[in-house]
C-alpha cells in the first residue's frame, strides 16, 4: 500500500476539500500560500510526489486541471452535512427551539439512508430510550415530513412540547411510549405533532 507523508496528504485534502465547496481547483502558488511555503517549488515538489504515487492527475500545460484519483476521494463523494437543531429530552416533554447549533458529518452508506433536505439532527438528552439503545449525549438523525408507523421511534411535539418517544397507534388514537419503565407513557390532551421519523443514531465514544 503506497502511504503519503503528513504534508502530502495534508495538500490532499486540502484540494479536495476545495472541490467540494466548489472552487477552482488551487494552483501552486495558492497551496504554497495556505501551507506557509516560501516558494511555490515546495508545493510543486508535493504535487509531483502525489502524482508519481497515482493519488492526483493533471493535464500538462493546463491551469487548475488537478484531479484527485484517490480512493479516498470517491469515499468523500458520500459524505453529508446534517444540520443539528439543538438538543431534544429523551424523558419528559419541554419546551425547546429550534436552532441550528452546527451540522454533523456523515457518510450515506454508513447511515443506510440518503438524506433530504427535510433530513435534520438532534442530541438526546435524559434516558427516557434506553430500552431502544439511546442515551443521552447521543445524536439522533430524522427525516421530517414522512407519516411514522406503528412502533417507530420520533421526535414530537405533544402539547406544545418536545420530546423523542415511539410512536404507538392503538384502538384508533395515537400516544408517545417511553422505553424505559421510570416514565410514563405520553398521550395527547389536545395536539402530537411528529416533527421528525428516526433514521439513524451517532453515538461518540466518552473518556
Amino acid at each position: 500500500m503506497i502511504e503519503l507523508t503528513k504534508r502530502q496528504r495534508q495538500i490532499l485534502e486540502f484540494i479536495i476539500i476545495t472541490q467540494q465547496d466548489g472552487k477552482p481547483v488551487p494552483v501552486l502558488r495558492e497551496i504554497a500560500a495556505h501551507f506557509g511555503f516560501n516558494s511555490s517549488r515546495a508545493a510543486a515538489d508535493h504535487i509531483s510526489a502525489l502524482k508519481r504515487k497515482g493519488f492526483i492527475q493533471s493535464e500538462h500545460g493546463k491551469a487548475r486541471s488537478l484531479r484527485v484519483v484517490s480512493p479516498l476521494a470517491k469515499l468523500r463523494c458520500r459524505i453529508v452535512d446534517i444540520p443539528i437543531f439543538g438538543a431534544i429530552p429523551a424523558g419528559l416533554p419541554q419546551e425547546r427551539e429550534q436552532d441550528a447549533e452546527g451540522c454533523v458529518s456523515v457518510d450515506v452508506e454508513s447511515i443506510g439512508f440518503k438524506p433530504t433536505r427535510n433530513t435534520f439532527a438532534l442530541r438526546v438528552t435524559g434516558d427516557s430510550m434506553i430500552g431502544k439503545h439511546i442515551i443521552s449525549g447521543d445524536i439522533v438523525i430524522l427525516e421530517h415530513g414522512p407519516e411514522p408507523r406503528n412502533s417507530q421511534i420520533v421526535a414530537a411535539l405533544i402539547d406544545g412540547e418536545s420530546t423523542l418517544k415511539t410512536f404507538v397507534f392503538k384502538g384508533g388514537k395515537p400516544y408517545l411510549k417511553a422505553e424505559n419503565p421510570k416514565y410514563p407513557n405520553l398521550i395527547p390532551a389536545q395536539e402530537l405533532m411528529i416533527q421528525g421519523v428516526f433514521k439513524a443514531l451517532i453515538r461518540r465514544a466518552k473518556e
